[in-house]
């Protein structure tokens, strides 16, 4: 009996010893995210934490990474830039210089991108970032490692202001009112080329982002007589008061928003008055495979999951997928090489991957999504069409 017992201890220890060991062996992955979490933004920069954490968790359930021989266990480390290019900067410094972090998801908006970039190119390291920019894929160009993981203005403006001439012929004079940081620098110019390229006749201005009151601007603008409203790249929070006002005051022509998903926060926002307000959105939840990825959202947080979420989801199951095939956690160079080869491989929200952009950035590193048309009905988004970015 006594050596029974023994036995059994020896086996008991063994198998403790080998839990430990299998523990040791799983090594942490630091994974950077950079967003908005605070101001008008928000709603982006949570989108950013949450997809990528919901990837992150689901590695972690499946055993984690398993890359060049060894196990990995992603961790996210998340940074707030407040939308700005200071603390998209700030971020990226704490990250390669003090987390010693290889791989980034994020940022959202064009500053703090455009800050980001030249930090990370120089440490080598792999962003997966939005922002509309040219330059956030032209600087550095083959030599870069940034790549962008949402469509920009370039790849669905084309498609929307067609959309919209077939579908609204009687509009005829757009209005642009963009915010005067370089998201509205970049965007202005590129949008309103491509409405002077379909015809229409284009009035803009600009405003101070993080503005509150918008009756002024948009008393000037309903001067000008303008058929339309495109709120672009506006941020959900300032969006949503740019339609409530607008509507307060007597504007009764279309408004909608080539750029900036948030339909359901500027629906919380401007209520009633959201009512027949269009939007470009990045995901449709109807989609095959999107009640489980609701589900999965949905056992960790609650309320209105932004569209953009999927998004970076994606990205992020994008990059476990390159670090695998490249075998390093390391050798940067051999992930964006990974990165650039995994076209066809589908992540499971948009289908296989379709990389583009050499025609405009000089760089295959543009991700093209399918995206769609989402319009408030009822007081409710509805998906009203879908619609292929153009490659260039």
């Amino acid at each position: 009996m006594h050596a029974k017992k023994l036995l059994g201890s020896l086996i008991l220890t063994a198998l403790g010893a080998g839990v430990a060991l299998s523990a040791q062996a799983q090594e942490t992955l630091k994974i950077g995210g950079i967003g908005p979490l605070s101001g008008g933004g928000t709603a982006w920069g949570l989108a950013v934490q949450r997809g990528v954490q919901m990837a992150i968790d689901e590695a972690n359930a499946q055993g984690g990474l398993k890359i060049g021989g060894k196990t990995y266990k992603p961790e996210l480390v998340m940074y707030d830039d407040k939308y700005t290019a200071t603390g998209g900067r700030t971020a990226a410094e704490r990250l390669v210089n003090y987390d010693k972090v290889n791989f980034i998801i994020g940022p959202i908006g064009t500053p703090s991108a455009m800050a980001v970039v030249p930090i990370t190119n120089q440490a080598k390291a792999i962003v997966l970032s939005d922002g509309y920019a040219p330059d956030i894929l032209k600087q550095g160009g083959q030599n870069g490692y940034n790549f962008r993981s949402m469509n920009s203005n370039v790849e669905f403006g084309p498609a929307m202001v067609k959309w919209l001439k077939d579908t609204h012929p009687k509009v005829k004079k757009v209005a642009l009112i963009v915010p005067n940081d370089a998201t509205g620098q970049v965007v202005m110019p590129t949008l309103g080329q491509t409405y002077k390229d379909n015809g229409y006749t284009v009035w803009s201005e600009s405003y101070e982002r993080g503005s509150k009151e918008f009756t002024p601007l948009l008393t000037r603008m309903m001067a000008q007589g303008v058929d339309l409203l495109d709120l672009n790249l506006n941020a959900p929070g300032e969006a949503g008061l740019l339609v409530k006002q607008a509507r307060q005051i007597g504007y009764k022509g279309l408004i909608w928003q080539v750029g900036g998903p948030g339909i359901d926060e500027i629906n919380d926002i401007a209520g009633p008055n959201a009512e027949g307000f269009m939007s470009y959105d990045v995901f449709d939840f109807r989609e095959p495979g999107a009640q489980k990825f609701v589900d999965a959202y949905k056992k960790r947080w609650s309320g209105v999951i932004n569209a953009q979420t999927p998004g970076w989801y994606n990205s992020a199951r994008i990059l476990f997928k390159a670090l695998e095939n490249a075998g390093t956690v390391t050798d940067t160079d051999k992930v964006r090489t990974a990165l650039e080869n995994l076209g066809g491989y589908d992540a499971g929200i948009y289908g296989p991957v379709v990389w583009g952009g050499q025609k405009a950035y000089g760089v295959n590193r543009q991700l093209l999504n399918k995206f769609w048309i989402t319009q408030i009905k009822d007081g409710k988004p509805q998906t009203i069409t879908t619609l292929t970015p153009v490659k260039e």
